[in-house]
Formats: C-alpha cells, sequence, structure tokens
C-alpha cells in the first residue's frame, strides 16, 4: 500500500476515535452523589447520565460519592480519584459539614484544596452548593451558604448553588417536598433525584461544553 495512503488511513482512523470519545466527568460527593437509599438504577449519577444522554451528549460520568464523607474525608481521596484522568469534575460536597455544625471557614479551606488539585490538573470543574438551615443561627448560615460563590470567583469554576435547586419550593427549602424526600428528611427518593437531575443537567452541560473546549 502507498505509504501517503496509509498514513491518511491512519490519520482518519485517529480522528475518527477521537471525536468518538465520550466526556469523561467525575461526579465526587457524599451520600446525596452516591445514590444513598435508592436502587442503583435511580441514583443521581445513573440519572444524570441517563438524562445527558438524552440530550444528545457524548459522557461517561463516574460515581464518587461516598456515603458519610465530609470536605476534610474529600481532599484526602481528591488525588487519588483524579488519577483515573477525568475531563471533568462535579464537586457537591458540605451536607454532612452542616449536620456535624462545622466552621464554614473549614469547610472552605477543604473545598478550596480540592479545587486546587482539579486545576492542576486542568479538569473543568462544576461547583454545586449545599444550603444551610437555620438550625445554627442566621449568621452560620450567612457564612455557610456563601462559601461556594467565594470559591467559584476565586478559582473560576462554574457554580450552581443549590444542589436540590430542581425540588426545592421558593424558599430554597427541600423539607417540603416531603414527597420527593427519603422516610429520613435527608436524602431524595428516586423521584426526587430526577428533579434534582433537571436542575442540575444544564449547568452539567455546560461543564462538557467546557470540557471540549
Amino acid at each position: 500500500m502507498n505509504r501517503k495512503l496509509f498514513s491518511l488511513i491512519l490519520y482518519f482512523l485517529f480522528a475518527s476515535s477521537a471525536i468518538c470519545e465520550p466526556v469523561r466527568i467525575v461526579a465526587f460527593g457524599d451520600s446525596l452523589t452516591q445514590g444513598y437509599g435508592v436502587v442503583p438504577e435511580a441514583g443521581f449519577v445513573p440519572q444524570l447520565e441517563q438524562w445527558l444522554f438524552a440530550q444528545g451528549a457524548n459522557v461517561a460520568v463516574t460515581n464518587a460519592g461516598l456515603s458519610g464523607d465530609t470536605t476534610a474525608g474529600a481532599v484526602a481521596r481528591i488525588e487519588w480519584t483524579l488519577e483515573q484522568k477525568f475531563d471533568a469534575i462535579i464537586v457537591a460536597l458540605g451536607a454532612n459539614d452542616i449536620l456535624r455544625g462545622i466552621d464554614p471557614s473549614t469547610s472552605k479551606q477543604n473545598l478550596s484544596k480540592i479545587l486546587q488539585v482539579a486545576k492542576s490538573l486542568d479538569v473543568e470543574i462544576l461547583l454545586i452548593g449545599m444550603l444551610a438551615p437555620l438550625n445554627y443561627g442566621v449568621d452560620y448560615k450567612r457564612q455557610f451558604d456563601a462559601i461556594y460563590a467565594e470559591l467559584a470567583e476565586d478559582y473560576g469554576t462554574l457554580l450552581l448553588d443549590n444542589f436540590f435547586v430542581g425540588m426545592t419550593d421558593s424558599e430554597n427549602n427541600p423539607a417540603k417536598v416531603r414527597d420527593l424526600m427519603q422516610s429520613d428528611g435527608l436524602h431524595p427518593n428516586a423521584a426526587g433525584v430526577k428533579k434534582i437531575v433537571e436542575g442540575i443537567g444544564p449547568s452539567v452541560l455546560e461543564l462538557i461544553t467546557l470540557a471540549q473546549k
């Protein structure tokens, strides 16, 4: 075979392979990401991946949710998580920090370390916030809720300020949407996850666009 023709065939084979390569996203979070309390196919990651497929996205989403994880625990596993060479990461952490009443400044420092690692590996980032209830007072809520926007500005990441955006009422209070929550009042049921995915999905599409550039 003519060498030039052979080289041309190889070029198109590799080009075609690159075009078909999915955007690899890792969903890095806690039990909300992991899919606690629902059958595997109804969890956040499977439902998100299916929603993205329905929008025509060529994507592979990996579940790196760990039930009970805090921002401190996540710092300890971010580097080996990203060893798999992902194109983008969804960072959805903080719920367990809130449950434990952890100082917002500590949570912010931990999230900052996670974002630093992702940035150093040239991984596109979608940071998703968790809104604190008023259990610990107005000041705690104000300080905790603010850390996500501050970090997104510092690191130039995409931001969605509320993980529950798809299922909350006008007051951003998921506890009021009881038919979408499990009996523990903390985790969404399958229908709730569907609503969450519908709320988060458009931001993930934006993340995919950035990862493809």
